[in-house]
């Protein structure tokens, strides 16, 4: 059997997987591994002894981790010749991982709530062994909950929930006496820089939770990310959620959409209960919306959207991109500025590469496109269809006989959503 210290390189564990494995001396199992007991460094923390648990009985273990001979997630091995003398329970000011760390609430220097901590990274490096990390990812959670057959279904996504951790240095000192500590672990660290996962990721995996896992973490999101994330989701999913939602919640949710998307949501509620929204209601477009649920659509005019990028031909590419951050945030359509005039009559348009990688100080209009492929307020569904399909732009302007931009429509409100009215 290879000593700990002789492991030849380093490896990494989660405290969720060596939580409850079996214990075995000189081969025969004598309990499970209950808890790590840590002291703590600048950077990191260091297990200094194993607790193990026994059956009914007998007196939990205190093994100190240079006794142990072998750890993997399938078990421990030990080879101790006198086991009755490492008897004992943890004195006071003694801190154990499981017990005083996982699950506890993480707040960032403000005091403000981020999540719960569901697992912690260790390290075995040269026979010592160090928690480097505490993990408050999605795929944590999964663990916890017990389901990590989830996240690896994808399994690209589990390898990105494994990397929002943050590193023990990050993690304030904890009291001296800890005792039964219940606090909240506290982090040296802001909110705005914790990591956010990909609303259609995050979907994926709501998916996949009961019900009350899935409201706890819906209710965390903010706004902007609880509506991308809503859209994502199948409507069996949508119907689900929507239904414990609060609904006002949801009608502000709903704001956050194109009126296609809006519809597409809306559509999945009985009737009484999309109406109840609708009326909560701040878009400026609900008779749209109203119009789509009603499949009441023979023209293009209804999934049009007026949340678009738009600057006078005059405006400088610097000044443009200076203020890009501000309008994007209120735009349904990122991909391209469309140039018009004081009339809103568009002159041109320039896609977000063109505009990154023009001069500064260069007008909108040296570097647009005019020759325009657009769509007329007229416009069937099907026309839309074949101008998509044949020029693959992700969005496309509507404009009447004097060429006024009326709004515009996004690639995926006409291919990807349910209201495909040919």
């Amino acid at each position: 059997m290879t000593p700990l210290n002789n492991t030849p390189q380093d490896q990494v564990f989660f405290l969720s997987d060596l939580a409850g494995i079996p214990v075995r001396n000189l081969g025969k199992k004598i309990g499970k591994l209950d808890d790590l007991m840590i002291v703590e460094h600048e950077k990191v923390a260091e297990v200094t002894s194993l607790i193990i648990s026994r059956p009914f009985g007998y007196k939990s273990l205190l093994v100190p981790i240079g006794k142990v001979d072998e750890l993997k997630n399938s078990g421990i091995e030990l080879s101790l010749q006198d086991v009755e003398a490492f008897e004992g329970e943890p004195e006071e000011n003694q801190i154990l991982l499981k017990d005083h760390i996982l699950d506890k609430k993480v707040i960032d220097l403000d005091g403000n709530e981020i999540d719960v901590v569901y697992d912690v990274k260790l390290l075995l490096r040269n026979g010592r062994l160090y928690a480097t990390d505490v993990d408050f990812s999605r795929y944590g959670l999964l663990k916890r909950l017990g389901l990590r057959y989830v996240a690896q279904f994808a399994y690209h996504l589990a390898e990105m929930f494994k990397k929002e951790t943050i590193p023990w240095t990050y993690v304030q000192r904890l009291p001296e006496k800890i005792g039964s500590f219940k606090g909240n672990v506290q982090l040296n660290i802001l909110k705005d820089a914790l990591p956010d996962i990909h609303p259609v990721d995050l979907a994926d995996i709501l998916e996949e939770l009961s019900e009350e896992q899935r409201l706890a973490i819906f209710n965390e999101l903010e706004t902007d990310q609880a509506s991308d994330t809503l859209e994502e989701m199948e409507p069996r999913v949508q119907r689900s959620l929507i239904s414990s939602l609060d609904k006002e919640r949801v009608a502000d949710l709903i704001d956050e959409m194109t009126p296609a998307q809006a519809a597409d949501v809306l559509s999945v509620l009985p009737t009484d209960q999309a109406d109840e929204i609708l009326d909560l209601m701040e878009h400026d477009e609900t008779e749209k919306i109203e119009a789509l649920l009603d499949k009441q659509v023979d023209t293009i005019a209804n999934l049009t959207t007026k949340a678009y990028v738009r600057f006078l031909p005059d405006v400088h590419t610097d000044l443009v991109i200076a203020a890009y951050r501000t309008v994007g945030q209120e735009s349904d359509v990122l991909d391209y500025i469309y140039v018009v005039d004081h009339d809103n009559k568009l002159k041109g348009v320039v896609s977000l590469p063109e505009l990154l990688m023009a001069k500064q100080s260069t007008p909108l209009s040296e570097i647009m496109t005019t020759q325009l492929i657009s769509l007329d307020c007229n416009d069937s569904i099907t026309d839309a269809e074949e101008k998509f399909k044949r020029y693959g732009f992700s969005a496309l302007p509507v404009l009447d006989e004097e060429d006024t931009i009326h709004g515009v429509v996004p690639y995926r409100d006409i291919m990807q959503l349910e209201h495909n009215y040919s």
